[in-house]
């Protein structure tokens, strides 16, 4: 045990958690970032991203689920739903679940996809061979300013608002988000940082996301790999998470035959969306997250981890 690495991870300057490391299996780079793999005694395989962890094989459901059932489900009929970004399947495995018809996965890196297929079945369990997928691999943003009056849902599963991914959390973008939709029902899912460790930019998400969408609702979980709690942001136009009833969501649930999830289900549906007053008293003094102003008041640059 005592030759056990310990990897460090900061959740901002002053901030962090730790978990043990048992080996490294591969570690290489893409095109765009260094990338890893490493086996855990307390979550199994995990993805680290540029030294930053991105999955884990245990308790991945934790942040997959909110960010793909409360979109899905609150939207009447989902056909047509993008993806933007998600390398490692776990997104795209959970939308599946629908009776979507067709789904756009939008990834800058084909390398993490082609090594997340090899190296994370337990993730993915072969999502990406679905013949309803449509694998694309160039800038997120570029495409959707491509593809107007689409989609049903988006979904954006993205590193955190530094580097290539910082022009992805503007409100020039969301307003492309918006165009991207097929009727005012379209609904828009992302994760909205954490509350907790990174309160000042969960506040610009959201306060930034409100000069866009007529509705945006928060739904928040603790995520074990991340070692926090957490926030996801659902946008819309008319579709409101927040109108549902525990009646509507288990009928959804039960029409579309979905039974195996582990944290979203019809008691939770609604518990998950209630911010402690803590949260709610974060204070709105943020600026708007803007092209010409990407960069987040907390951005930090120790957000690595350390051997």
């Amino acid at each position: 045990m005592g030759s056990e690495r310990k990897l460090y991870e900061h959740l901002n300057d002053h901030h962090g958690f730790f978990y043990s490391v048992s080996r490294s299996l591969y570690k290489g780079r893409t095109k765009y970032q260094e990338i890893e793999l490493i086996e855990t005694p307390e979550f199994g395989t995990v993805l680290l991203l540029d030294g930053i962890t991105q999955v884990t094989e245990k308790g991945d459901e934790q942040y997959h689920e909110p960010m793909v059932h409360y979109p899905l489900i609150a939207h009447d009929d989902p056909q047509r739903v993008l993806i933007i970004g998600g390398g490692d399947g776990g997104t795209l495995r959970e939308v599946l679940k629908h009776p979507v018809r067709e789904v756009d996965f939008i990834e800058l890196d084909e390398e993490v996809v082609a090594f997340s297929r090899e190296h994370l079945k337990s993730v993915h369990r072969g999502a990406f061979d679905d013949p309803r997928v449509n694998l694309q691999f160039l800038d997120g943003r570029e495409w959707v300013a491509d593809h107007a009056d689409r989609y049903d849902a988006v979904i954006m599963d993205m590193t955190d608002p530094f580097g290539p991914s910082r022009m992805l959390y503007t409100r020039e973008f969301y307003q492309l988000i918006t165009s991207s939709f097929r009727d005012e029902r379209g609904v828009f899912a992302m994760h909205s940082e954490s509350p907790v460790a990174r309160p000042v930019a969960f506040r610009c998400i959201t306060d930034t996301l409100r000069t866009v969408f007529p509705i945006v609702r928060s739904a928040y979980s603790y995520i074990q790999m991340y070692a926090t709690y957490w926030s996801f942001a659902i946008s819309s136009r008319a579709t409101d998470i927040a109108s549902l009833s525990t009646d509507d969501v288990q009928s959804r649930l039960h029409a579309r035959g979905i039974s195996d999830l582990r944290l979203i289900d019809p008691a939770t549906w609604g518990a998950l969306q209630v911010a402690p007053p803590y949260v709610s008293a974060i204070p709105h003094d943020v600026p708007v997250i803007t092209d010409a102003e990407p960069i987040f008041p907390d951005h930090f640059i120790a957000a690595r981890t350390v051997r």
